[in-house]
């Protein structure tokens, strides 16, 4: 057999052992009570809360820019008829 036949098998078997290992450790995860986190929960309600803080700040600030941009148009628009 050629070599690079050995390799490619080699390859597949190395392949199919990080399968077998990967769903083995699922296999385990999945049969064991999940800890509950109490970092985890606190933390997703303060990044919703600057989320929403800065999504508010945003829509304030187009708001802002589309008068702006608004204003300064209006005479050229004038201009163009």
């Amino acid at each position: 057999m050629h070599p690079w036949t050995f390799y490619a098998l080699e390859l597949a078997h190395d392949r199919q052992r990080e399968a077998d290992e990967d769903r083995l450790a699922a296999e385990a995860r999945a049969g064991m009570p999940s800890a509950r986190s109490h970092v985890r929960r606190p933390a997703a309600l303060l990044l919703a809360a600057v989320s929403r803080v800065s999504a508010a700040a945003t829509r304030r600030l187009d708001e802002c820019v589309a008068d702006e941009l608004g204003r300064a148009l209006a005479p050229m628009r004038g201009n163009l008829r």
